[in-house]
């Protein structure tokens, strides 16, 4: 099933959570962070501003992106696949 973003909505693939610290300690999944990094998976046309214009979103597909904590919508599709919806306004910085 393909899923493709409205507007300037950004369909993200979120990366695993850390199972090990820096210093080589493993974490349970009780002590794990919700993770905030992603792969953007499809992007939407872009935001309509008010002239009516489209301005064209700042990420593009393949790209590895930070996004706030609590933001998004999570979707799955009928194989299984799990994925977050995202405004581009979510996204607050390209991991290069």
């Amino acid at each position: 099933m393909a899923i493709k973003p409205l507007g300037d909505r950004i369909l993200v693939k979120v990366l695993d959570a850390k199972d090990k610290t820096e210093s080589g300690i493993y974490l349970p999944d009780s002590a794990k962070e919700k993770p905030q990094e992603a792969e953007i998976i499809a992007v939407g046309q872009g935001k309509v501003l008010e002239s009516g214009k489209v301005q064209a979103p700042e990420v593009k597909v393949k790209d590895k992106v930070l996004f706030g904590k609590y933001s998004g919508t999570a979707v799955s599709t009928k194989e299984g696949e799990e994925y977050l919806i995202l405004r581009e306004d979510d996204i607050l910085a390209v991991i290069s």
